[in-house]
């Protein structure tokens, strides 16, 4: 059996599971330093099941404490930077383009050193270990906690990150170290950030995820604890810990794959609608789709594996105003359940409109029965086409597509929206985030440009599928299990010679 817990900005979920049977499930309200809330979810579903902890084979988890941690520039390590690419690449340093309140928050340290190579594996020059030692006693004798490296073009040749970080732990063993090739995509200055990120949260993700490895044995939940990624897999503790910032985006895509399978819709849109903010993304083949393009986080621009999300501020808790007309962005959140009309306070939400539109029975209906009837249709109208114009937005054709509403606040919506072939609101789709988490698989991912010059076209894909069924097993998948599910390959006719760029991404089954 397994737990699958994934952690809201209102709401931490939790389902117990057994194979495909949801044996229990609950929703509670996040907590500030949300460990507890994620401890108390589960401690919730073995109660409902009266199933003792003995009986639980893993726990998968989905947090946003790594985003937070970014976003409220907290608990941020002090961090250093190294980029291997002199004399190229002078003109940007690394940070460029980051908020300076991020950059003071982590305290970071930034180098440049000679190194980096060219697309096609030609060193610019050549790694100077002597200034690489010098500048790791610098780094250990001003306190850094955690180390980016990034060298130019290190997706085609990462020798250079790894010859620096081998002789970094010599200097400073036990620094916690992100090398960009392991973590981020084609782009130096977005992998750079990427790699960065990782790194200023690497001490509190160890922290993290240990504190609520503890907290779970103390319950005699003694088991292995998995973490959901950005891409709809896992990844075990030890991988969770080495790169904390490939969890950020995990909520939005632990609702998607939730979706995906509560409605056996595998192409198609997927709604999710919170507490506070609605979610709309696209599942190709049962996983959702990947942005195509940068991705901001905290207000740093990356590349590394993102779903494609349109998020947007709609939820449960949303304050509805009726002069002027107007519905959120501000929300009640976690404080809907006290504060709401229907739960008998004195704050108009979203949520009570749908109840006095008979569309759910949330609280206490009477609480919400003079509302006018005319005001809450305009309010439901309003919201249904918020959404359908953000499912539009994310759709790549006119034809029409299946939609799955999900999360604790699509009660808000009618199963009527523009331009879907089918709307389904599936059993357990109030907890399709958590339940998300509990049926994922563990994946492994590569990206990266091969020259052609001295290997053929199917060497390349052989070799970038080898190392993507690797990473799957590394992550905790069982060998035997892995399969590859992705194969991209796009000729890069921009860069001189024979280039190519490779994408494979395979999945395996859980090693419990």
């Amino acid at each position: 059996m397994r737990i699958g817990v994934d952690v809201g900005g209102t709401n931490t979920d939790a389902v117990l599971m057994s194979g495909t049977d949801v044996l229990s499930k609950t929703k509670t309200a996040t907590t500030p330093d949300v460990s507890s809330g994620i401890i108390t979810a589960v401690d919730e579903v073995l109660q409902a099941a009266s199933k003792q902890p003995d009986i639980v084979q893993g726990i998968m988890i989905g947090t946003t404490q790594f985003t937070n941690a970014v976003v409220e520039r907290k608990g941020l390590s002090r961090t250093a930077v190294i980029r291997l690419c002199l004399p190229a690449t002078t003109m940007l340093p690394p940070l460029v383009d980051w908020p300076s309140d991020l950059k003071d928050a982590a305290s970071f340290q930034i180098y440049m050193l000679p190194g980096g190579h060219e697309f096609d594996g030609r060193p610019i020059s050549e790694l100077d270990e002597a200034n690489l030692i010098r500048t790791a006693s610098q780094i250990r004798d001003s306190g850094v906690q955690a180390l980016a490296i990034c060298s130019v073009f290190s997706p085609v040749d990462p020798s250079f990150e790894e010859k620096a970080a081998a002789l970094i732990r010599e200097e400073i063993p036990g620094i916690k170290i992100s090398l960009s090739h392991e973590i981020g995509r084609i782009g130096l200055l977005e992998r750079e950030n990427a790699a960065a990120l990782n790194a200023c949260l690497s001490v509190t993700a160890e922290k993290i995820v240990i504190g609520i490895g503890e907290a779970l044995a103390e319950r005699k939940l003694d088991v292995p604890v998995f973490w959901s990624q950005n891409d709809g897999t896992l990844m075990d503790s030890d991988f969770a810990v080495r790169y904390p910032v490939l969890t950020v985006s995990s909520g939005p895509t632990n609702s998607m794959r939730g979706a995906a399978f509560l409605s056996d819709i595998r192409d198609g849109a997927v709604v999710d609608v919170g507490g506070t903010t609605t979610d709309v993304g696209m599942l190709v083949n049962g996983f959702p789709r990947e942005a195509s393009t940068f991705v901001t986080i905290g207000g740093v621009r990356t590349n590394f594996q993102m779903p494609d999300v349109f998020s947007f501020a709609l939820g449960g808790g949303s304050l509805i105003s009726q002069n002027p007309f107007s519905i959120g962005p501000e929300s009640l959140g976690y404080r809907l359940n006290q504060d709401g009309l229907t739960f008998g306070g004195t704050v108009l939400t979203a949520t009570d409109c749908a109840v006095a539109s008979g569309m759910t029975s949330i609280g206490d209906p009477s609480f919400v029965k003079d509302l006018d009837s005319s005001f809450t249709t305009q309010v439901i109208d309003e919201i249904q086409r918020s959404v359908s114009e953000a499912v539009d937005r994310m759709k790549v054709s006119t034809e029409t597509i299946p939609v799955v509403l999900v999360g604790g606040g699509s009660v808000l919506l009618r199963k009527e929206i523009e331009g879907a072939s089918d709307v389904i609101r599936p059993e357990h789709f109030e907890v399709a985030n958590a339940i998300g988490a509990a049926i994922a698989q563990v994946g492994g991912q590569v990206d990266k440009v091969y020259s052609l010059v001295d290997m053929t076209r199917d060497e390349a894909i052989s070799q970038a599928r080898t190392e993507a069924v690797q990473r799957s097993i590394d992550a905790g998948a069982r060998a035997s299990t892995v399969e590859i599910v992705q194969v991209d390959e796009v000729p890069l006719t921009y860069l001189p010679s024979n280039v190519t760029r490779i994408r494979v991404k395979a999945v395996g089954e859980l090693a419990l």
